[in-house]
């Protein structure tokens, strides 16, 4: 499209809204009448050719009590109609009852384009533009013949021919006046859409390498999270610039947006798709094609946003540990943290390749630098990466330049995922540093600063295509990315003593046991037997020192029972004590015998948890007592306890062997150490910088001295040339 008619057209459109709806509607509102009358005009100039025709078919159709208007589709010419007398020009011959005729008009349109106007909430502001006066100026300016925003060539009054506004031109006006209103009201400037020029890049790297394997048929292109089309558009576009138009492309889309849907449905209306291929609402929560595969899908997914509002969609008991189930099956490799749901669009496209295909399916999707490499190993952004990685369909990782977007500055890359990948291809990943291919916009759009050239676009196709090393573009095997996370254990060291003090800590709940003490060292015995009197004391304590307890933790407090149930098994442990004495040992494995024969000889009652409180009370950790036996096997071999302080893990490449790996940077510095081969999990990231990484040494003594030299003798002539001056 060129830029001066964009421009104009962008202009135009922009000088409506302040003009007509400037004194009645505030900025955030303007939106809201003129893009949907926007789209209103649009699909309106498609009809007027075939009015006639739509109302006399109608006519025949209500004779004849027919109640199935499809066939008003054959008349129109497209899966949309009117039935009303008028259209935009029409309404401005009855100035007196525009308002009623405007209802009349949006009431006449045919269900699908009922849903962009009831998508755009477009009859709440009917009312308002009424009383304001303003609904005749409005129509006047949009059906002026001066300047064509239809999809249809146009003459003015001069009789010059004005060049078709295409649903591609039509995507960059869009586009652009929603990024105008955003930064009008400091909303995120550009949220629905990417630059044009990275949907190009995406739609040159998805289908070029493969244009000759693209054969007379259909083709499915799919965007999970579509907006107002401009991926699509483009990619349909493209495909069928470099096919020559022999194939077919069907366009699918899902959008959550109401408003940005509703300009998709009708750019799609417009092309004579069906309004049902752009799917309405969560593509996460609600999957639109559930039933569908597709050849190439490319996507912007929102990242750094949660999916909170999709989890009861996703996942059963999500948060209860072991026992989480995921219920959708697109997402069932695993899922990422709830405050960042970007990943899940890539697993819902994974899903949804074509394996039974020769050309099978091509994804390109945007994503910020965390997508890459957050989430440990065995956690749900790992497992994806896992998953594409080790089916070995990441073919690419293109790290675009900082502030090329319009509402983020931070790093963004382009993941090339295919399941059908090229010979040379197959096992390894590409990654192409593109982050220095732009070139400085004169004026900034909200946060984008730069953008990229048409030369650079192809320049960066040619390296990945070419698939060769250079300066910014790396090859490497697919196992260079993953890791073994080993965890390595340490022996739990015990120390035991029934010492005074550490019998006396019993008389005490652990979790409650500084509010436990203070009420004993008020009201000593006494608790024991008549809590319920000193409760109210205890609760001024509480609020006077802004004490918070959990629900649970004040029961215990202000629970008798508890109390008395503390007191037992202290004197439990007084007991054992008077038999063992408060020796210090400091090999468990030789004082547990010794407690549980001295339990059994005293005939004490008590259940394991008891047990295990007193045990907790009575043993600390300490680095000098013997190792704590858990078990020996039958050939000798004694297996330690772990003690879980001490517990740490390590990432080994894949392509290291564990053993050396743990002997050469272990065990040797820490001898009492051990793998827990049970806890190994393999995992994937791709610390993309760090492959371009170059390294600039810091510069020799010698220079640095010469240069301090030659500063102090500037500094000292200046100080001289001040001085004469004085």
């Amino acid at each position: 499209m060129n830029q001066k008619v964009h421009n104009q057209i962008v202009s135009f459109i922009w000088s409506i809204a302040d003009d007509v709806l400037r004194d009645v509607f505030v900025r955030g509102k303007y939106r809201d009448i003129i893009l949907p009358f926007t789209v209103l005009r649009r699909l309106d100039a498609l009809l007027v050719p075939t009015k006639e025709k739509v109302l006399e078919a109608n006519a025949f159709l209500l004779e004849q009590n027919i109640d199935d208007k499809k066939a008003l589709e054959s008349q129109s010419g497209y899966p949309f109609w009117n039935i009303s007398q008028f259209t935009f020009e029409t309404l401005l011959n009855d100035s007196d009852n525009i308002d009623t005729n405007l209802e009349a008009y949006l009431d006449g349109y045919s269900p699908n384009v009922q849903e962009i106007i009831g998508k755009f909430k477009l009859r709440n502001q009917l009312e308002t533009m009424k009383e304001a006066g303003v609904t005749y100026l409005l129509i006047e300016k949009l059906a002026n013949k001066e300047i064509n925003i239809s999809p249809i060539e146009t003459k003015n009054s001069k009789g010059i021919v004005l060049p078709p506004l295409t649903n591609l031109g039509m995507g960059y006006v869009f586009e652009e006046l929603i990024r105008k209103f955003n930064e009008e009201n400091n909303e995120e400037a550009g949220e629905h859409f990417t630059p044009r020029e990275i949907i190009k890049l995406m739609t040159h790297i998805l289908f070029t390498p493969v244009k000759d394997k693209i054969k007379q048929g259909t083709y499915l292109i799919y965007d999970p999270a579509c907006g107002s089309g401009g991926m699509l558009t483009e990619a349909e576009h493209y495909a069928m610039e470099i096919t020559n138009n022999k194939a077919d492309f069907k366009l699918y889309g899902q959008e959550v947006n109401p408003e940005t849907y509703a300009i998709c449905t009708s750019d799609m209306l417009i092309k004579g798709e069906k309004s049902e291929n752009i799917a309405f609402g969560s593509t996460l929560s609600k999957d639109g094609f559930s039933q569908l595969q597709f050849d190439f899908m490319l996507s912007n997914p929102p990242y750094g946003k949660t999916w909170k509002l999709d989890e009861e969609a996703i996942v059963d008991d999500r948060g209860k540990k072991g026992s989480q189930k995921i219920k959708d099956n697109r997402f069932q490799i695993g899922l990422p943290t709830i405050s960042d749901g970007q990943l899940l669009f890539l697993s819902n496209m994974v899903s949804k390749m074509k394996h039974n295909t020769e050309l099978g399916s091509r994804i390109a999707t945007v994503h910020n630098g965390s997508a890459l490499f957050t989430g440990d190993a065995g956690g749900g952004e790992s497992e994806i990466r896992k998953n594409i990685i080790e089916n070995d369909w990441l073919e690419c990782i293109i790290a675009l330049p900082k502030n090329i977007f319009y509402n983020t500055g931070i790093p963004t890359y382009i993941w090339i995922v295919s399941n059908k990948k090229e010979a040379k291809r197959k096992g390894k990943v590409q990654l192409i540093n593109a982050i220095d291919s732009y070139e400085i916009l004169r004026k900034n759009l909200g946060q984008k600063n730069c953008e990229m050239k048409s030369t650079q676009i192809d320049s960066i196709t040619k390296l990945y295509i070419d698939f060769k090393e250079s300066e910014i573009s790396k090859i490497y095997p697919n196992e260079y990315f993953g890791y073994n996370k080993i965890t390595i254990e340490r022996p739990l060291r015990l120390s035991a003593q029934l010492s005074k003090e550490r019998l006396e800590s019993l008389r005490y709940e652990k979790s409650v046991k500084n509010e436990m003490e203070w009420a004993y060292s008020q009201f000593g015995n006494d608790l024991y037997e008549e809590l319920e009197k000193y409760k109210e004391r205890i609760e001024v304590h509480l609020s006077k020192n802004d004490i918070k307890l959990k629900p649970a933790e004040k029961s215990k407090l202000l629970s008798v029972e508890n109390w008395k149930s503390q007191l037992k098994l202290l004197h439990i442990a007084q007991k054992i004590a008077d038999n063992l004495g408060d020796k210090k040992f400091d090999d468990y494995n030789t004082f547990l015998p010794l407690l549980y024969k001295t339990i059994k000889e005293l005939k004490i009652d008590i259940d394991a948890k008891g047990l295990k409180t007193i045990i907790d009370t009575i043993t600390w950790k300490n680095e000098d007592a013997k190792k704590v036996i858990k078990k020996i096997e039958k050939d000798g071999t004694i297996i330690y306890e772990a003690d879980s302080d001490l517990r740490d893990t390590e990432n080994v490449p894949l392509d290291q062997d564990i053993r050396e790996f743990f002997k050469r940077e272990v065990l040797q510095h820490i001898p009492d150490t051990w793998l827990n081969d049970s806890k190994t999990v393999k995992g994937y990231e791709i610390h993309f910088t760090r492959f371009f990484y170059n390294y600039n040494p810091p510069r020799q003594i010698d220079v640095l001295t010469e240069l301090i030299l030659e500063m102090k003798k500037e500094i000292k002539t200046l100080l001289t040339e001040a001085i004469d001056i004085v």
